[in-house]
């Protein structure tokens, strides 16, 4: 007679495959171009996990929300996949869904005007200020 194949049980498949470190998401869905990158902005306090703060190494899980400022711009983002590899651009934003909210263009206008004055108002050097920088402020200032 033939063989009796033995069933094996439904064991689920590995559950670190539905997992994935959280700097390791945010770049292979493209939100930094490099993982270094995204675990500097995991360790400085610019991305939130479920509500809190999150370190680079924590979990990320389907169903995830996602929080990540940057610039001066919050991406509020729901985990809708975990990717194998790397993804195409296009392929990427199916990774997740984005829940920012967009900004007018009353606003869009005022964030560019402010970034524009904020370069105008910077300084050339690093250090102490210059003797020319000195006297230009006191003459600003009305001295």
């Amino acid at each position: 007679m033939g063989k009796k194949s033995k069933k094996t049980p439904d064991v689920p498949a590995d559950p670190a495959a539905d997992q994935m470190r959280l700097d390791k998401w945010l770049k292979m869905v493209r939100i930094f171009k490099k993982r270094d990158e995204a675990a500097e902005a995991c360790d400085s306090g610019r991305v939130k996990l479920n509500g809190q703060i999150a370190k680079a190494s924590r979990m990320v899980k389907v169903g995830d929300e996602i929080v990540v400022k940057k610039g001066k711009r919050y991406i509020e983002l729901e985990v809708l996949q975990i990717p194998k590899r790397g993804l195409s651009a296009k392929d990427a934003k199916l990774a997740y869904r984005d829940h920012s909210p967009k900004l007018s263009e009353e606003t869009l206008e005022l964030m560019r005007l402010q970034k524009e004055a904020e370069k105008k108002m910077r300084r050339k050097y690093k250090g102490r200020p210059t003797k020319k920088e000195r006297r230009d402020w006191e003459k600003f200032r009305g001295w």
